[in-house]
């Protein structure tokens, strides 16, 4: 791809140029040290301004430091929700040339580590002073085309699809890069940090991950596959190349036309309605069974049952009401979107009623 100017880092008239860049894999597959070298050579190469947000590195120190060194999963996504609440404001900012505003309901020390991000990469001014509300954006972050990659194990493909509604609702590109490391190469690297993750969560986590599929999701058609842990200069290459397409063909705002969007989802909820009620029904009792089977609490069986079938119950509410709660889609979905979405709603609830065994 012939590269004009503005790709090359100074700024076209027009508006910001932005990329949200999802990087995607197992834990310890080498995805920061990775962002951190894709950064430099975007920034020596191209000129463009580099954000590397790791969730490890934003998320409140005091949930890791717990007894299970780990949040639970529910904890998780409601601080993930959070940090794009975060990244919304910092895009704001930089759409609008304006100062970057601290969300009134935040956590704090969540809210300092994102800041202390921003600054340590010259997106934000390093003399902003921590107790005010508004932060002045560098010259770089507003004058230069501007990637931010997203740095999160994004296992499931909702995790990676609320990254993309944040691209399409202010119409920036987006872009996916999965980094394929093999299992026991994980495991083994793992081990060797100063704070492992539990070898049986990385197992989990390797039956579960949903790798971009592009030839199913359109909205995932902007992504690449790395072989970790080198990375080839073709393979370089057709990275560049990648981000550089993601970057000029940001994802287009569509209005859209309600009286078919009606017609739509009441063609879908009655293709896939009963589909889906009879296999929700089949993984609550499947789940239910291998919680009996791992001799859960009685107390927590019942309580456990009655969530996952509340569970059930929404998300069927969901298909016939316009996808309003879970399966916050503004286009038609299939089954197969729909159980992805059940599994990881009710992973976490699983994951809430074994911890209290403990």
């Amino acid at each position: 791809m012939k590269m004009g100017e503005d790709v090359r880092g100074a700024h076209s008239e027009g508006p910001q140029k932005l990329v949200l860049c999802v990087l995607c894999g197992l834990p310890a597959a080498g995805k920061s040290t990775f962002a951190r070298a894709l950064r430099h050579q975007l920034q020596q190469e191209l000129g463009w301004a580099v954000g590397v947000v790791a969730y490890d590195d934003v998320m409140p120190e005091a949930v890791l430091e717990e007894a299970s060194a780990r949040p639970l999963p529910s904890q998780w996504k409601l601080f993930r929700q959070e940090l794009l609440k975060y990244l919304e404001h910092f895009l704001l900012a930089v759409i609008n040339g304006c100062q970057l505003s601290a969300p009134p309901s935040r956590t704090e020390a969540m809210w300092k580590d994102f800041i202390t991000c921003l600054k340590d990469q010259e997106l934000i001014s390093s003399a902003a002073v921590e107790a005010q509300s508004l932060y002045p954006l560098t010259k770089t972050a507003v004058s230069r085309p501007l990637l931010l990659i997203l740095d999160d194990n994004f296992y499931y493909q909702s995790m990676r699809y609320e990254v993309y509604q944040l691209a399409r609702k202010y119409a920036l590109g987006f872009c996916q890069l999965f980094l394929d490391c093999a299992l026991e190469t994980c495991l083994q690297r793992n081990a060797q940090r100063p704070r492992p993750l539990p070898a049986e969560t990385i197992h989990q986590m390797g039956n579960k991950i949903e790798k971009p599929n592009p030839e199913k999701n359109a909205w995932e058609h902007h992504s690449f596959a790395i072989q970790s842990p080198a990375c080839a200069s073709e393979a370089r290459l057709k990275l560049t190349d990648l981000l550089i397409t993601a970057l000029e063909n940001p994802i287009k705002y569509v209005e859209e036309n309600l009286e078919q969007k009606e017609t739509d989802r009441l063609i879908c909820s009655t293709n896939i309605l009963h589909q889906a009620d009879q296999t929700l029904r089949r993984i609550v009792s499947q789940t239910m069974k291998e919680a009996k089977d791992e001799q859960m609490f009685p107390y927590n069986l019942k309580l456990l049952a009655e969530e996952l079938n509340k569970l059930k119950a929404e998300f069927l509410e969901d298909l016939r009401q316009g996808n309003k709660k879970y399966l916050c889609f503004q286009q038609t979905i299939d089954l197969s979107d729909v159980i992805s979405f059940f599994h990881y709603e009710k992973d976490n609830i699983v994951q809430k009623y074994f911890s209290k065994q403990h």
